[in-house]
């Protein structure tokens, strides 16, 4: 009976170390080369965005199929902020007035599939942010895996931003 147990547990662990340990390593370096390819993907794209003072329809397509080449889904966030000052030359005492605005990802990819590209103006804080949206085969096995020992949160994601340093034009 003891040796029967012990035959059990060997067969067991003899598995987990053939089968599960080599494919959650080959699947967590995919997440990695995917984690590099989001994270260059994403910060090419907001330098050409700043430089240029616009976001073109080729460059936002080479970043979406450079994202599904990848073979994983993506929610892009786009946002455009300028957090400014208005002139307001009513009287001299008065220098300027706060004003901001902040316009999101569907306006913008509205505006470019539209008209093929969105301009943005000197100063203003461009920011894309990329996180997977579907769980990858890593994911999942150690979803399984920490379950039993512990928790852990973990996506593929990549943040840009930079300040515009010329505007755009159609």
């Amino acid at each position: 009976m003891n040796d029967t147990v012990i035959t059990i547990v060997a067969i067991f662990l003899g598995t987990i170390l053939l089968f599960i340990f080599p494919l959650m390593s080959v699947s967590e370096r995919s997440d990695d080369i995917s984690q590099l390819t989001v994270q260059t993907a994403t910060s090419e794209f907001a330098t050409a965005v700043t430089t240029k003072g616009k976001i073109s329809l080729t460059d936002y397509q080479k970043l979406i199929s450079t994202l599904s080449a990848t073979g994983n889904s993506y929610d892009v966030k786009i946002l455009d902020e300028n957090i400014g000052k208005k002139s307001a030359w009513t009287s001299g005492t008065v220098i300027g007035e706060n004003s901001s605005y902040s316009i999101g990802t569907t306006s913008i990819v509205e505006e470019i599939t539209q008209k093929g590209s969105y301009s943005l103006k000197e100063g203003d804080v461009f920011i894309v942010r990329v996180k997977n949206t579907n769980k990858t085969l890593a994911q999942t096995i150690r979803g399984a895996i920490y379950t039993v020992a512990g928790s852990d949160n973990y996506s593929i994601a990549a943040e840009a931003s930079g300040m515009v340093q010329a505007n755009g034009s159609n």
